[in-house]
């Protein structure tokens, strides 16, 4: 047992060197990544996407952003498109948003007045009711198949309900009529169809957005979810998961909700996050780059897990939905380099707090679109989105900075996962400061061990120009172009032959990932 313990406790401390003629303005700073246990583990498919029900005239602050961005009318044969989801080799697709609980499905006896989106201020959001043809349905599933994606798929949760009395209360009362989901849910497991997971509704709980739903009353429709989808997928294979409520946290009401629809009903806790406020906000950038204010949300991630954990250990913590800003986005910010810090960030901060899932919004539409909303060429984000993916395994691993030079180092940013199928360990780096940039070496373990041998493969992601507000973005110094036919460039990272010896640069509002080949880290083995 002794002589394995020097191997359990290795870790690996990146040290920022100081004020060296050669990095002037840098700050010495210690990140140690501690890799004899995991603090936690994603789902294979961590990074989510979203595709919403908004129509093109859908508009904020004077804006229509969605343009044919919608679920029922996006070109599904876009080249750009496929060409994105397919270098994924499986993202997953959560299909939901705000008007998901005003959609019934053309399947079936049980839909009944089936019609297209339309403006209607008297309308929850604005909208009368919509509907999802099945030749729609079909065509959606043709894409998912050809790019193998992995499908999550939001319901009608306020189907069957009725507005409780009481003037301006956003109540809905009643139980939920999962008729029309049960048609759907056949018609997709008749056709073959795979749908991954099935989430009740959108953004119902606690005091909700439009609408709200009791705790007590939606842990009992919950439990009606869970025994539709065993008798729909009763017959063989895999069974879809189970998710809910889809919604802003709040901790009596997730709780109790999970009480009331019972051991094993959820295997998904999922939660809404749009913390940087509203997408007109004239401080978007600033709170991006503001590391307090980024660390504000930490506390919603621990809630969010204990919750889970006293009330639904069975089930897992997803952030189901997170644009950063509400209301599409910000104009120019939402869909440039800056929100890397955010969205990033969000990603580390999130997985190493026991999400399994984070779900972007958007894939197309919106100012907050990880692809061009009317040419699809992809946005800053969505190279980032993908480097994680490649690179940061579902092995979460616990990296902090050292106390004693905490305080002068609150702009880096340091998060670390096992490789994704491959050896060693990668970590993001984000440098939030806009004026130093840090030179990084790479030391052995506290116990004398050496567990960084190998090379290191470095990916910086960097403006054009230094412009944060730019939506093209650099790898390692050449821009991330489509190539011809519209095919994804390759991400090829700059190559260090000895992974601990040459110094590693993260250059101001710099964003690295580095993966250190041979890592020798027991929580990855």
């Amino acid at each position: 047992m002794a002589a394995v313990l020097p191997l359990l406790a290795a870790s690996l401390l990146v040290l920022f060197s100081g004020l060296h003629p050669a990095a002037a303005g840098g700050e010495a700073a210690t990140v140690v990544v501690k890799a004899a246990a995991a603090v936690s583990r994603t789902d294979d498919n961590f990074v989510c996407a979203t595709l919403d029900w908004w129509p093109r005239d859908k508009c904020n602050y004077g804006m229509c952003p969605w343009y044919n961005a919608s679920i029922l009318n996006l070109d599904l044969n876009n080249t750009i498109l496929n060409n994105a989801v397919k270098a994924f080799n499986s993202l997953r697709i959560r299909l939901g948003g705000s008007l998901q609980d005003q959609v019934m499905y053309k399947v079936g006896s049980n839909y009944g007045d089936c019609r297209s989106f339309q403006r209607d201020d008297g309308g929850l959001f604005g909208f009368t009711d919509g509907c999802l043809e099945m030749n729609r349905w079909d065509e959606l599933n043709v894409f998912f198949q050809r790019t193998n994606t992995t499908v999550t798929f939001g319901l009608n949760a306020l189907k069957g309900r009725r507005k409780a009395a009481g003037g301006k209360d956003t109540l809905y009362s009643g139980d939920w009529d999962a008729r029309n989901a049960l048609d759907l849910m056949r018609y997709t497991a008749g056709n073959g169809y795979r749908v991954e997971s099935w989430e009740l509704g959108n953004e119902l709980s606690g005091s909700g957005v439009a609408a709200r739903v009791a705790a007590a009353q939606y842990g009992r429709d919950v439990a009606m979810l869970r025994k539709v989808v065993e008798r729909v997928y009763s017959g063989g294979g895999e069974v879809p998961k189970v998710l809910a409520p889809g919604g802003f946290y709040d901790g009596a009401w997730f709780s109790e909700m999970l009480r009331v629809s019972g051991r094993g009903a959820v295997d998904g806790v999922t939660h809404h996050i749009y913390n940087l406020g509203s997408g007109k906000d004239r401080d978007l950038m600033k709170k991006m780059q503001d590391p307090g204010y980024l660390d504000h949300v930490k506390k919603t991630f621990r809630d969010m897990a204990a919750t889970v954990r006293d009330s639904g250990p069975w089930s897992s913590p997803w952030v189901g939905e997170s644009g950063g800003a509400y209301n599409s986005g910000g104009k120019d910010v939402s869909d440039t380099y800056v929100n890397g810090f955010w969205y990033l960030d969000q990603l580390g901060m999130s997985a190493a707090h026991g999400t399994k899932v984070y779900c972007r919004q958007a894939l197309v539409g919106g100012n907050y679109c990880l692809l061009n909303t009317t040419t699809f060429v992809p946005n800053p984000d969505y190279y980032g989105a993908l480097l994680w993916h490649r690179l940061m395994g579902p092995v979460v691993l616990k990296a902090a900075t050292t106390a004693a030079i905490a305080a002068s180092s609150p702009y880096l940013r340091s998060y670390a996962h096992c490789s994704r199928e491959k050896p060693g360990v990668t970590v993001l780096l984000i440098n939030l400061s806009n004026a130093t940039a840090f030179d990084v070496s790479v030391a052995g373990g506290a116990l004398g061990a050496a567990p960084c041998g190998g090379r290191r493969e470095e990916y910086h992601l960097s403006p054009r120009g230094g412009d944060i507000q730019s939506q093209v973005v650099l790898l390692n110094g050449e821009p991330l172009a489509l190539g011809p036919g519209g095919k994804i460039p390759e991400l090829r990272p700059a190559v260090v032959g000895d992974g601990c010896a040459a110094p590693l640069r993260v250059a101001s509002r710099g964003i690295s990932f580095v993966r250190f080949t041979e890592f020798k880290a027991p929580a990855c083995a």
